[in-house]
């Protein structure tokens, strides 16, 4: 019987902490025009007159905050996931896994599956964005059509509600969940443009209503995937706030901003926040810096008592056994 190939997509990650390879990084990074919706000679000058020259160093020394002695947190727990992911699958399965930037490179994994007949690609975002997920999907498009075979791909596009991951996530939050705290779901940002793109005009600053789906709606994704998980937990809505992250430049990102919730609750005199980040399924800059060292600071100007961050899932048994659902649920494996 012929194998099935597995790929899983993450991010990526600079090679080292240090300027030289953070500006690599970030041109990369930013140059995507599914990242910067701008004309190609504005992203151009945008990204190396302004952004990878100014932003290099801070970023670099927010790297070396959360560096281990295994490398890049993120690269580390996507490695392991893979691993692990194959030692629970049967022999008939080959996984590999690549970086959307940066090193392994999408086209390194391809390159030892694409002798297979068959590959499922998970780029690892629950929620779809155009910058993530649709990213990663037009960039292993965009490999294969170098090649003179391709063989059969299946592209999981989402799996903000798949039971599995809802389950995994639930259960992964449920060990350090204290309900003494105010639990906050902090999702990774983006461009109220990119929102707008798909039709979302305005969009929303409340609530995301799930009776009419917006197809490839990321913010209303996040919205789906933290009230079932609340919902599973048995928390209140009022002991539970949705925000998003990581906005870069001056233009409108969609809201609430995380930073603005913060203050919030500080002013309505909650003192003990737990915060956990279901659009990162691997630990990151975004969660280890920015979260569990940047905002825990913040928490503490604001004069809040207790500042608690969840872990992602990382390679956790009961995301592998996760995983391994929706590759077999989702596609016809």
């Amino acid at each position: 019987m012929s194998k099935t190939g597995i790929l899983l997509i993450n991010l990526g990650t600079p090679q080292s902490p240090q300027v030289s390879d953070v500006k690599s990084y970030l041109k990369e990074f930013l140059m995507d025009a599914r990242v910067i919706t701008l004309p190609s000679f504005i992203r151009f000058i945008l990204v190396y007159g302004l952004i990878a020259p100014f932003r290099s160093k801070k970023t670099a020394r927010n790297y070396q905050e959360i560096w281990t002695i295994n490398g890049s947190p993120l690269l580390t727990h996507t490695q392991q996931l893979a691993e692990k992911l194959q030692n629970n699958l049967s022999a008939q399965y080959q996984v590999e896994f690549g970086m959307r930037y940066g090193q392994p490179s999408i086209e390194a994994a391809i390159d030892k599956l694409k002798h297979l007949k068959k590959i499922i690609v998970l780029p690892l975002y629950p929620q779809y964005a155009s910058a993530t997920t649709g990213s990663s999907i037009v960039k292993v498009m965009a490999v294969f059509q170098k090649q003179q075979f391709i063989p059969n791909l299946e592209f999981i596009s989402d799996f903000y509600n798949h039971p599995a991951y809802i389950q995994a996530l639930t259960a992964s939050i449920k060990k350090h969940y204290k309900r003494t705290h105010h639990l906050i779901f902090s999702f990774h940002g983006l461009p109220e443009l990119q929102l707008k793109a798909l039709g979302c005009k305005p969009v929303c600053q409340t609530p995301c209503s799930s009776n009419i789906e917006v197809q490839g709606c990321y913010r209303q994704q996040c919205f789906i995937s933290a009230t079932t998980i609340a919902k599973n937990l048995e928390i209140q809505e009022h002991n539970y706030s949705v925000c998003f992250q990581s906005r870069l430049g001056k233009t409108p990102w969609i809201k609430p901003y995380t930073d603005d919730t913060l203050a919030e609750l500080a002013k309505q005199g909650v003192k003990k926040i737990q915060i956990a980040c279901p659009s990162f399924v691997a630990d990151c800059l975004e969660t280890l810096e920015e979260i569990s060292i940047s905002a825990k600071k913040m928490w503490a100007e604001l004069g809040g008592e207790e500042f608690e961050y969840i872990p992602c899932l990382n390679s956790e048994q009961a995301w592998i056994a996760a995983v391994k659902n929706i590759l077999t649920t989702t596609t016809a494996v």
